[in-house]
């Protein structure tokens, strides 16, 4: 096998100490990418108010588009990565990271056109009011600039962390994100630049995030990616970015349900005692804190993707599994401490936004309580969806994503607010997390026996060749 002590490590090692080798570097740089958003929103809501914060949340959906095209060609080409490296075909896992590179720039370059000439159609698309339009164009007119930094170097950083470099991933990730809150009170304080200070140090973070990036691919662990292996190839652009779909699922129906909780909250917003503000504002920062807590659990999950993807491609179907219910271990004991914060201190964590008049807090409180509460579920669900797309399965992992976001979310936002109004949109959050439990957990234990099946397969043909 043409591969690296490193990479043989993942087939030998102890699953525990491999697992939390590669997730711990995966949760800091995926925590401090959702660090971005929260640290704009923090200095954004002390020097802006609460229409700069329902500004940024209005922005937030077409960053997230962007961030799902990044995460459909990195962590594709990080599952393929792992995948042939297991099986030992070093040239095809070259190929495929190079695909990856291109298609990462085409579609850098083809968001950062959408985002400069469509920018207030999509603003008044995702949610955006009369009050808080300005602001939200303001901001996004200069976070669109840094669309083909932020794709390049998201994508990059699944590679790095697939070939072998955790660390070098979390470093270039913690980089950017100090750079970013170095400068976010500088630009929004001192320059009095407000929101568009808070984009342009957030476009400077993901610069430095991408050069140090681009500076490990001079002299990587295992790879060695030349002009040819960027050349695109259809077949494997396309098998790259069919075992990432999951992560682009995942982050496409984020958006679609920030679009449709967005406007419905808006609209039953308007007829409450809250208005259509507050509630667009409060609900926004709900949603950029649960984004720590999926840091942490998808973290789990990708950094279980190396060792369950090299081990699935070498066929030891044991360490599969152990890596897999490992990294739901750690993904739901992360969602509980989650679950207490939530629902006991929620004061807490919305003071760190800006200090409001009682009817935003009173939301606010109720957002965390009512929307969150079976957020303990989540780990679970996140970490399956992940693992499906690890061992090449696109099409279960789709499934097990789109059940929340979309298949149960969407429609539970749209009819729930009929009967019981903006506190609707709230409740729609626990009755998704329950019933996309359910369908994972299905799913899983299917796919469980299937492993020990196949284990039992594979001792009974080697214990047949020594005999024979």
């Amino acid at each position: 096998m043409d591969t690296t002590s490193e990479t043989k490590l993942l087939g030998t090692a102890p699953i525990g100490r491999l697992v939390m080798k590669y997730a711990v570097p995966s949760v800091i740089s995926l925590l401090v990418n959702a660090l971005y958003n929260i640290v704009d929103q923090i200095f954004i809501g002390q020097g802006v108010g609460y229409l700069g914060n329902a500004a940024t949340n209005v922005i937030f959906p077409l960053t997230v588009i962007v961030l799902a095209f990044s995460l459909l060609v990195g962590d594709g080409a990080a599952a393929y990565l792992s995948l042939k490296l297991g099986e030992g075909r070093k040239d095809q896992a070259q190929r495929g990271v190079g695909n990856a590179l291109t298609l990462l720039v085409v579609f850098g370059v083809a968001f950062l056109l959408l985002g400069i000439f469509f920018l207030e159609p999509l603003a008044r698309l995702f949610g955006a009011t009369e009050n808080s339009l300005p602001y939200a164009l303001d901001y996004g007119k200069i976070i669109v600039l840094g669309f083909p930094f932020v794709m390049i170097g998201t994508g990059l950083n699944s590679c790095i962390r697939a070939e072998g470099s955790p660390r070098v991933a979390m470093i270039s990730m913690i980089a950017g994100a100090v750079t970013n809150t170095i400068l976010d009170p500088v630009f929004i304080f001192i320059c009095g630049w407000g929101v568009e200070g808070a984009a342009l140090a957030t476009i400077l973070g993901q610069i430095i995030t991408l050069l140090i990036s681009v500076l490990y691919l001079r002299r990587p662990k295992v790879l060695r990616v030349s002009r040819r292996d960027m050349k695109l190839s259809a077949g494997t652009a396309k098998t790259v970015m069919g075992y990432g779909v999951s992560s682009f699922i995942t982050q496409v129906a984020v958006t679609v349900s920030i679009l449709v909780s967005n406007n419905m909250i808006v609209q039953y917003g308007a007829a409450s005692v809250y208005g259509p503000d507050i509630p667009l504002a409060a609900f926004g920062i709900v949603m950029k804190v649960y984004q720590i807590l999926l840091a942490f659990m998808v973290g789990f999950g990708i950094g279980a993707q190396p060792i369950v993807g090299f081990n699935y491609g070498a066929r030891n179907f044991l360490r599969v599994k152990k890596a897999y219910l490992l990294a739901i271990g750690c993904a739901t004991a992360v969602a509980a401490v989650g679950f207490v914060l939530f629902q006991f201190f929620p004061q807490g964590i919305i003071n760190l936004f800006g200090s409001e008049d009682a009817l935003y807090n009173e939301f606010a409180q109720k957002s965390f309580r009512i929307f969150l509460m079976l957020c303990i579920l989540s780990g679970f669900q996140t970490v399956t969806g992940i693992f499906f797309q690890s061992i090449g399965k696109p099409v279960k992992a789709a499934v097990v994503t789109l059940s929340r976001q979309i298949l149960v979310l969407v429609p539970a936002t749209l009819i729930l607010p009929v009967f019981i109004g903006l506190d609707g949109v709230l409740w729609a959050g626990p009755v998704a997390d329950a019933v996309s439990f359910l369908i994972a957990l299905v799913l899983a234990l299917f796919e469980l026996r299937h492993l020990t099946c196949q284990h039992a397969r594979e001792q009974e043909a080697a214990l047949c060749t020594e005999q024979g």
